[in-house]
């Protein structure tokens, strides 16, 4: 178990027993990519996957932070808190978080933590928000912050933004800090309303990690975002949110690929709205074709899938008793994620891993559900 391991690394590295545990979960967006930093609407899902993190706090301004599964292993990384540098590693999702802190004011001092997490790194998970919203957690914890979870989110997205350099939006750090792992989490990006909607009953969701890692820091994503900036300024408007399907005939005399990208988000807020409208309908064949949707869009129009996600969700869409299967996450690697009927969920993603590894050479992870094996 996950808590338990970072009791015990906590009292390796420092020879002394925490004052606190706080975790926060990885997350699966069950469709709404890309959306998120242009304005629009996303569904995430909490993982049972989860970042723990063991505190306790200390004289000084010294803050020194160990992890058993990070790179770089279980070794200390210190740092002075007001003080933060970057470091080019996972350190900096610490330093980020404590920087965001004290910009807003948030009086902190030194700290020690040890950090363990079964949320696989690169997956599309959300992996990094899982690290700031636990640290953010346990830092609230410790120092007595007064700090909602919408605003423990935006400090997260902050850290990342601004600290890391990832231009990530603002839905892992809200998954994180308000998702569970029982109903989708509704949230409009731009009022930062949202709303808790249980997925029908009769289905289950399978998560399957492909193997092939990314990083939002830098590469596509950075582009992909940028693209977007482009069209809406192109379009006239703040954002892509501010466009609806009516708008498509002037988005696609947009050059390429500015058109594709902006038509992506456009009709991929539209399936957000529309998934939530199934779930609540009960309407499981529909919310299979609208992940389908999604998956064509991502890869035709947005471009951020790989032929190994591709591979993953034929054949996933191939089994039976799947509604539907697609790409989660910000893409060029990552995870799936396919719409089931409950009772088939273990079988269908044994199966897929199973093929997957015959077929790509590569080891598929299946994560949800966790009983399934994997291969």
């Amino acid at each position: 178990m996950v808590p338990a391991a970072v009791t015990d690394l906590f009292r390796a590295t420092y020879d002394a027993e925490p004052d606190l545990v706080a975790s926060a979960p990885g997350r699966v967006n069950l469709i709404g990519e890309h959306t998120d930093y242009n304005g629009g609407y996303v569904l995430p899902m909490a993982i049972p996957q989860r970042t723990c993190v063991a505190a306790a706090r200390v004289e000084g301004n010294l803050a020194r932070a160990a992890s058993a599964n990070l790179a770089g292993g279980d070794r200390i990384r210190e740092f002075t808190v007001g003080s933060e540098m970057v470091t080019r590693s996972w350190l900096d999702y610490v330093q980020g978080v404590t920087q965001a802190l004290a910009r807003d004011g948030y009086a902190i001092g030194g700290f020690g933590l040890a950090i363990v997490s079964d949320v696989p790194l690169g997956s599309g998970l959300s992996s990094s928000a899982a690290l700031e919203v636990s640290v953010l957690r346990a830092l609230r914890d410790l120092f007595s912050l007064v700090l909602d979870d919408v605003r423990l989110a935006q400090l997260g997205q902050r850290a990342e933004n601004d600290f890391v350099g990832a231009p990530v939006g603002l839905m892992d750090q809200m998954a994180a800090s308000l998702a569970d792992d029982h109903t989708a989490l509704f949230l409009d990006t731009r009022t930062l309303q949202y709303e808790q909607v249980p997925l029908p009953p009769g289905a289950a969701l399978v998560v399957i990690n492909s193997g092939v890692t990314h990083n939002h820091a830098s590469g596509d994503y950075r582009t992909r975002r940028a693209e977007c900036e482009r069209a809406a300024q192109a379009l006239g408007v703040p954002q892509l949110r501010d466009l609806d399907m009516e708008d498509l005939p002037r988005v696609e005399r947009l050059p390429d690929p500015i058109g594709r990208r902006a038509r992506h988000v456009i009709t991929e807020d539209h399936r957000v709205l529309d998934s939530v409208a199934a779930m609540k309908a009960g309407d499981l064949r529909r919310l299979g074709d609208l992940f389908n949707a999604s998956h064509a869009s991502q890869r035709d129009d947005f471009e951020v899938s790989v032929p190994e996600i591709d591979l993953l969700v034929s054949l996933a869409q191939a089994e039976h008793g799947v509604y539907g299967a697609r790409l989660t996450g910000g893409g060029f690697g990552g995870s799936i994620v396919a719409l089931v009927e409950d009772d088939a969920a273990a079988a269908v993603a044994t199966r897929v891993a199973a093929a997957y590894g015959n077929r790509g050479g590569r080891q598929a992870t299946v994560l949800v559900p966790q009983v399934a094996t994997e291969r």
